[in-house]
């Protein structure tokens, strides 16, 4: 009896073990997982939480009114097309100041190369890049008003679940941004900072 007892007491513990370690393996795959599914975004150009480079800033400002470099990854299943918007909160206009709208990015686009932002380069013949806040087409620069501080200057990439927006280059950012938000996935930011 006491040899019985015992060999129930084993095959007790050894399942208990057993199940802790598949519980362990199972939350182990869902990090996993979950950390493989994260959409982040990186630049070469620019570093989170820095001043942005001069290159960057707007031509009225003393810059050169380039694009930076843009990467992103772990866009999730489904994903169609990206976009790719450029935001000041900070603008005095009670709005905020759209610098940079794009969108119907190919889904097997993962990166824009610096400059991507002047249509005239054509790095991105399929996408549409729309009006930004001074009233030209494509990227410009950060160019807050003087002793206004520093302005945060907000990057964002979205996954979205169709191939492209029913927009065209004529759309306001505002537009973009609503039919961005109904088809989103995912996003994610990266915000750098400039002031005088």
């Amino acid at each position: 009896m006491g040899i019985l007892a015992m060999h129930f007491g084993f095959c007790r513990l050894a399942c208990c073990k057993l199940a802790k370690g598949l519980v362990a393996s199972a939350l182990l795959l869902v990090a996993v997982i979950s950390h493989a599914g994260q959409l982040t975004l990186s630049s070469s150009s620019l570093s989170p939480g820095q001043k942005m480079p001069l290159a960057h800033v707007y031509g009225g400002c003393g810059g050169e009114n380039l694009s930076p470099q843009l990467s992103w990854k772990g866009a999730p299943e489904g994903t169609k097309s990206y976009a790719v918007m450029v935001y000041d909160p900070d603008a005095p206009t009670g709005s905020g100041w759209w610098h940079w709208v794009v969108f119907n990015i190919p889904a097997d686009t993962t990166s824009l190369p610096e400059g991507a932002g002047d249509l005239k380069n054509g790095l991105i013949p399929e996408a549409i890049q729309v009006s930004n806040d001074y009233g030209s087409l494509g990227y410009g620069g950060a160019c807050p008003p003087k002793g206004h501080g520093d302005h945060r200057y907000r990057f964002r990439v979205f996954a979205l679940k169709v191939e492209s927006l029913p927009l065209d280059e004529n759309a306001s950012p505002a537009k973009v941004g609503f039919h961005v938000n109904a088809n989103k996935l995912a996003e994610a930011e990266l915000e750098v900072l400039w002031g005088h």
